[in-house]
């Protein structure tokens, strides 16, 4: 097997115990390169990212080396942006950190490399980690800060990364929305100054931005073509990436931890690590980056990344809170006669004192509520049996409601400020739990271990978070820490996480928030799915989908059809459309069936059967993103790819509808030109296209395309590949 990593020193001397000492280090995966100069004494320096190079003589003669500081810090150089800022005991606000050594640890087909420095006159410790996966072209780095001094340290700035671009024609693409629309793309030249994408919700950081983006250095951004470099923050709470334009034409990159109201008190011989920045490099345009990041997660930070997810039916728009035995039990017979595999009882299903009859009570009190399931979840569990499905609940453990039995017994629980009146979530009553505090942590654990130990036929938990960080404040934390509440939180709840994984590692989870409030791979290593947003509408969703699909793989990007009229936006869309946007993620519903026309029916059925003879392709393959529905040209196309390219899925959206409207050459990609492919057309509602059944030479379908009505309004069409001989 041929090896795709590459470690080179240039005059380095090996020392013992895997110790280095050498003033170049080229870190190479198959397409891309990093060096860095790394001489003991001195500071390290970033001297390039790009495309892959054989020798580090190549950069350093060309000019084209940066030779910048490779973790900025104030001290005698304070007029520039830094990656680390702190106050020593004795009040000195300066930094010089020199190389002390240079280290590598080789594992598991990884290689991590870490570069010691320290304060030429403080006891203080900071190594920067570089870690590189054979199998990918993701390179993960990260931070770490101690010191040996009498007195605590408080940390101001603690980047994760800093990495410095050469600026020409370059363009930033980001991702912003809000509830209901999350994560759309923007794109724009970068200009002098500076550009900040930031969060500060501290519970949720994509609702409304992601801690990702991609810096294009060929002019306006495209698809297929061009140099891109793409990174992303993997944290799942405040986060801040800087990008600094400054007149030497270099856009300087921090990223890391938003630190506002976050100083850092940091104890002698605490080690404080920040969270994992990754990024990647491609000459294949934004989905060339898509397809690295996609890859890296599945292999690397996504929970069950490899592995096929189920088609499920959610109960949520079909009943709301309206559960009980016999909608749950006819819900899953329905399912199961669709070809579902998972049914998931969504919110309304507990409470004792207060039954959860809306979203003012009973956050808190995990008890099944008899009233509405006499059976309790071992009669749901039985019918889930009995009809051959799984069986799956939610939970919102995070939070608490003012009338709950919980919050009456700890209300010091909930995140709050002294002397003020709590401002309340959602209902009118939601609190935030504070789990900086081991016992809150202790008490949302074992919210899933009861629920698992009780009931291990539980298969999937789908776990929401409805309401931001309002209130900052603490009962359990110092005075001197408040501000290490927002990293606290996140702590706590990796602690948390890691016992669930450890304890269950079977369970299937979905990390949902108000929709897409959590779709960061600072918490997918606990998760195997994101709920991508609360708005299921098909047209919109297209527009959603393709921004998260940017750094998200289709194997966690939970897709599911509801009814029409949509119950967010009231728009009516053909059963096939929502079918065919839901089909190019994870597959699922989110409807009530019984209110399905049989015609209906007879359409999910095969459709679902479909989506489960391409399910492979889509969640495993590789994207291509062919026809942007930003590019306002009235239609949107993409395609996934098996690794083999011996089969391909093809899916193109009208987004509009006009008379004598032009229709495009859908050309594809990723094929492989020697190869030929037979065309069947899946979800046939009404002529299939003209090609289906015809084979094409993989060359033809990438140069030339296929040419065919799609439809009138909100038509769409899905097309299988598979080579033959």
């Amino acid at each position: 097997m041929k090896k795709l990593l590459v470690l080179a020193w240039a005059g380095a001397a090996l020392l013992s115990g895997g110790m280095l000492r050498a003033e170049n280090i080229l870190l190479s995966t198959r397409n891309s390169s990093l060096l860095l100069t790394a001489e003991k004494g001195k500071t390290p320096l970033f001297q390039y990212f790009g495309a892959r190079v054989a020798s580090p003589d190549d950069i350093l003669a060309s000019g084209a080396a940066f030779g910048d500081a490779a973790y900025p810090q104030f001290g005698a150089q304070c007029y520039r942006e830094v990656a680390i800022q702190a106050t020593h005991g004795d009040g000195s606000m300066s930094l010089e950190l020199a190389v002390e050594s240079v280290s590598r640890d080789r594992r598991d087909g990884s290689e991590t490399t870490a570069i010691a420095m320290k304060d030429k006159h403080y006891p203080f410790f900071v190594t920067l980690f570089y870690k590189t996966y054979d199998d990918c072209e993701v390179i993960e780095t990260w931070t770490e800060i101690s010191h040996t001094e009498k007195k605590p340290v408080t940390l101001y700035r603690f980047a994760s990364a800093y990495m410095p671009v050469r600026r020409g024609d370059t363009w930033l693409t980001h991702f912003h929305g809000t509830w209901g629309a999350e994560c759309y793309l923007h794109e724009e030249p970068l200009t002098d100054g500076m550009k900040v994408l930031k969060n500060k919700d501290g519970v949720r950081n994509t609702q409304r931005d992601n801690p990702s983006l991609m810096i294009s250095l060929d002019g306006r951004p495209r698809e297929l073509t061009g140099r891109v470099i793409g990174g992303t923050l993997a944290w799942a709470g405040n986060y801040r990436i800087a990008l600094d334009n400054d007149n030497t034409h270099t856009t300087h990159l921090f990223a890391g931890i938003n630190e506002e109201q976050s100083q850092y008190t940091l104890q002698p011989r605490e080690v404080f690590t920040t969270p994992v920045f990754a990024f990647t490099f491609s000459d294949e345009g934004k989905s060339g980056v898509s397809r690295n990041i996609h890859r890296w997660a599945r292999l690397h930070r996504l929970n069950h990344g490899t592995e096929l997810r189920d088609v499920l039916l959610n109960s949520w728009e079909g009943v709301y809170f309206k559960v009980n035995q016999e909608g749950m039990d006819r819900m899953m017979a329905d399912l199961a006669d669709l070809g579902g595999e998972l049914f998931v009882m969504d919110d309304g299903w507990f409470g004792d004192k207060y039954p959860r009859n809306n979203g003012e009570t009973s956050l808190g009190d995990w008890t099944v509520c008899r009233e509405k399931l006499p059976q309790g979840i071992e009669g749901l569990t039985e019918s889930a049996r009995k009809h051959g499905v799984k069986f799956g609940i939610w939970i919102e453990p995070e939070m608490t409601n003012t009338r709950s039995e919980l919050y009456e017994k700890h209300p010091d629980w909930v995140i709050q400020q002294p002397y003020r009146e709590n401002r309340k979530g959602r209902g009118g009553t939601q609190q935030v739990l504070d789990l900086s505090n081991p016992a809150v942590q202790e008490f949302v654990f074992g919210v899933v271990d009861r629920l698992m130990t009780a009931h291990p036929d539980i298969a999937y938990i789908k776990w929401d978070d409805n309401m931001t960080l309002y209130n900052y404040g603490s009962t359990f934390l110092p005075a001197d820490r408040q501000s290490h509440l927002y990293i606290e939180y996140h702590r706590g709840m990796d602690k948390v996480l890691r016992r669930i994984r450890e304890k269950y590692p079977r369970l299937v989870m979905q990390s949902c928030a108000s929709g897409g409030g959590r779709v960061n791979y600072g918490v997918l290593p606990y998760y195997d799915e994101f709920w991508t947003s609360d708005n299921t509408d098909a047209l919109q969703r297209i527009y959603m989908q393709w921004g998260v699909s940017n750094f998200y793989p289709a194997v966690a990007m939970a897709s599911h059809v509801s009814a029409s009229p949509n119950h967010q936006t009231g728009r009516n869309v053909p059963l096939k459309l929502r079918f065919d946007v839901a089909m190019s993620g994870r597959l699922g519903l989110e409807l009530q069936p019984s209110k399905m026309t049989g015609k209906e029916k007879e359409f999910a059925r095969r459709a679902i059967a479909n989506y489960k003879e391409i399910r492979p392709i889509v969640q495993q393959g590789d994207l291509y993103r062919l026809i942007s529905p930003y590019d306002k040209t009235g239609y949107a196309s993409l395609m996934y790819v098996a690794p083999e390219k011996d089969r391909a899925v093809w899916f193109v959206y009208k987004l509009e509808h006009f008379l004598n409207m032009p229709s495009p050459a859908f050309r594809m990609a990723g094929l492989d030109p020697g190869k030929r492919y037979r065309i069947t057309e899946l979800n046939v509602d009404g002529k299939p296209v003209p090609q289906d059944g015809k084979t094409f030479s993989g060359a033809f379908l990438m140069e030339n395309g296929l040419e065919f009505t799609v439809g009138k309004e909100y038509a769409s069409r899905v097309l299988e590949l598979k080579a033959v001989e």
